[in-house]
């Protein structure tokens, strides 16, 4: 397409922001992309280290309930760029992918590095430029974007702009939510940044610290206030972490934010019924200790029995002292009583940030010609591919919605 004459300043040089400088720059639109960072895509790069899960293979309409209370304003952007064109978009850059067998879509390279190589040359031969070590500080009283560079501040005039400068979780990674007192200084609201997809910190025993931090929780199913999820965990240093964990984060979260606590329940042998269960325990267990009877009788792993004595020390009663059937209470629904979730610093994303009754599309009302993509809005999103999924389709909307403000000015 031939070019415009219109310039746009893309800031924050990760998958929203990437996209949006994608999108503009085929349309005609001088690009040129500001982070922080020495280089761009850090987080993304982060992300792919265990296989970079892009998006979900689902069927749409249960996609975007992923989303919660967001989804009516994340529905437009996300059916405009949905998974199939995200899909499609990846193999063109030279990336395959398949979907795994719990429906995530993968590049068969399970790695973020060749995707972004591929997508930064694409992005070069549009004619996006690239400016490393520029980080945001706001607007000058004439609305000019300032920078802090290694060479001292720059002002930089465009005819708009797109920010994508995330959340606040792994800050040493480029998305540290530097942008939010910008916000609150222009009025523009922000809702508060908080952990999510996230461990949570428990006041396990010393002894059970030094004993299984580090050691997986398999198989297990983890419940809170009627949901349950089946799946694995980790003992952490601070308490514990994992997939399943990460699925009920938000609710957990809020309920310690709301009441100061929460307990984690966990059936640690969801695969078979209490009777079974109490029948196989009320066999004599003769010469046995108690824990070796567990991990014979209800196959239970060290680390599941170490959690039996640890719920049976909070409740006064030893472990050797109940019958098969209140042991079997205690496998079917071990306690585990929260006290913090893990700092937003060591979560996988963040909640809060720009409310969208802040935007109109994704443009700020109080800033017309600068949008909000990505981590920046307030959404939430599970793990999963919907994260990546919201980003790509964000910064595709915002660039959209720019392009659109681009041509009537």
């Amino acid at each position: 397409m031939a070019e415009t004459g219109k310039q746009a300043a893309i800031i924050g040089g990760g998958p929203a922001g990437l996209m949006a400088a994608e999108v503009l720059a085929g349309a005609g639109i001088a690009v040129t992309v500001y982070d922080a960072m020495p280089s761009v895509g850090r987080k993304f790069l982060l992300a792919g280290r265990g296989g970079l899960n892009l998006t979900h293979s689902e069927e749409l309409s249960q996609f975007l309930a992923r989303y919660g209370s967001a989804e009516p304003h994340l529905r437009a952007a996300i059916e405009g760029f949905p998974p199939s064109a995200l899909i499609a978009w990846c193999e063109a850059l030279g990336q395959e992918t398949f979907v795994g067998t719990s429906g995530r879509v993968f590049p068969k390279a399970m790695k973020a590095s060749p995707l972004l190589r591929a997508w930064l040359r694409r992005l070069r031969g549009l004619g996006v430029a690239f400016r490393q070590r520029h980080r945001w500080r706001g607007w000058d009283e004439a609305g000019a974007l300032l920078f802090d560079t290694p060479d001292g501040p720059v002002t930089v005039r465009a005819d708009a702009a797109i920010l994508a400068l995330g959340g606040a979780s792994w800050p040493r990674l480029g998305s540290d939510g530097g942008w939010v007192p910008i916000f609150q200084r222009e009025g523009i609201d922000v809702a508060p940044l908080k952990p999510s997809n996230c461990g949570f910190a428990v006041d396990f025993s010393d002894i059970f610290h030094a004993r299984f931090e580090g050691e997986p929780l398999k198989g297990v199913a983890f419940s809170f206030e009627g949901r349950s999820v089946r799946g694995d965990a980790t003992i952490t240093k601070a308490g514990i972490e994992g997939g399943a964990i990460y699925a009920l984060s938000a609710a957990l979260r809020d309920a310690l934010e709301r009441e100061g606590a929460a307990d984690l329940i966990i059936d640690l042998r969801p695969g078979i019924e209490a009777e079974a269960l109490e029948a196989a325990l009320s066999r004599p267990r003769g010469k046995q200790t108690l824990s070796a009877h567990l991990r014979k009788a209800a196959k239970l792993a060290p680390v599941a029995i170490g959690l039996l004595y640890e719920e049976a020390v909070r409740g006064g009663a030893p472990l050797a002292d109940l019958d098969a059937a209140e042991l079997v209470r205690l496998i079917k629904g071990v306690r585990v009583p929260l006290t913090a979730p893990a700092p937003i610093e060591r979560a996988i994303s963040s909640a809060g940030g720009v409310p969208f009754a802040e935007l109109d599309g994704f443009m700020l009302r109080k800033k017309p010609g600068t949008l909000v993509a990505g981590e920046m809005l307030d959404y939430e999103a599970p793990t999963g591919g919907y994260l990546l999924q919201a980003a790509f389709s964000t910064g595709a909307a915002a660039a959209h919605g720019a392009f659109a403000f681009l041509s009537r000015a």
